[in-house]
């Protein structure tokens, strides 16, 4: 998942970017509200993290703009204590959430995992997709009943994958939604994790979860997906990157 970070105090802005790649967000800055607004026209995310006192265009004005101009990506502001009226003015011109400075990270992060959700229109902490679950809230992944550790990069791709259960999901629409800006990584990296993932969801377990549809992408089997045919091929038919 895709995070941008609009923030000008820079100590604050660093310990959020670490707590949330520690989560195995991808996390792009911006340190005033016109580079924030640059990039949040230029690049898909899946939440905004809005403070709402920045140089040059100040966060009220950005949500104002972003909303009339159709931005649909969801927004979290950081608000300064005891500021009620911008509090109440920030979720009526359409914030979707807020937080209270000084607040703790864990807070943070578990408003920013409820988002998402949202923006994948899923309630249930907890995805079910055949034997596997998925918790969300915990960032723990079981598969018939067995404990599955995954690293955060593993973790924020299979999690990707399930929020497009039955739907395939492209190399460049994964790369977009894994990697921040700085990352020089290639996108043949994702065949990489891809692989990765295999091993570990789907190698001794059945039927096999993870599929490859050919010259399109990826795809986490749905319960109406067929069973693979011409354009559909599991790992176990297909090596990764194929």
């Amino acid at each position: 998942m895709k995070v941008l970070l609009i923030e000008d105090h820079k100590p604050l802005a660093r310990a959020l970017k670490q707590g949330l790649e520690e989560e195995g967000y991808a996390v792009d800055l911006a340190a005033d509200g016109e580079e924030g607004d640059f990039k949040a026209n230029t690049a898909s995310y899946d939440v905004i993290i809005l403070d709402l006192m920045l140089p040059k265009i100040d966060g009220l004005t950005l949500l104002q703009k972003w909303r009339k101009n159709g931005l649909q990506t969801h927004v979290l502001i950081l608000t300064a204590k005891g500021t009620l009226e911008d509090r109440v003015r920030g979720l009526d011109l359409g914030a979707d959430d807020y937080l209270t400075k000084p607040f703790e990270v864990d807070e943070l992060l578990a408003r920013v995992r409820a988002l998402v959700r949202r923006g994948h229109q899923v309630k249930d902490p907890v995805i079910r997709i055949y034997d596997l679950e998925i918790d969300t809230a915990a960032r723990t992944v079981k598969r018939a009943g067995k404990w599955i550790h995954l690293t955060p990069r593993e973790y924020a791709l299979l999690e990707f994958l399930a929020f497009h259960c039955g739907k395939v999901v492209t190399r460049p629409m994964i790369w977009e939604h894994l990697y921040d800006e700085e990352d020089e990584n290639t996108s043949n990296v994702v065949d990489v994790y891809i692989r990765y993932l295999r091993n570990k969801i789907d190698k001794g377990f059945d039927p096999p979860l993870i599929l490859t549809r050919w010259g399109e992408g990826y795809m986490l089997r749905g319960p109406d997906t067929p069973e693979p045919d011409s354009g559909i091929r599991s790992g176990r038919e297909v090596p990764a990157g194929s």
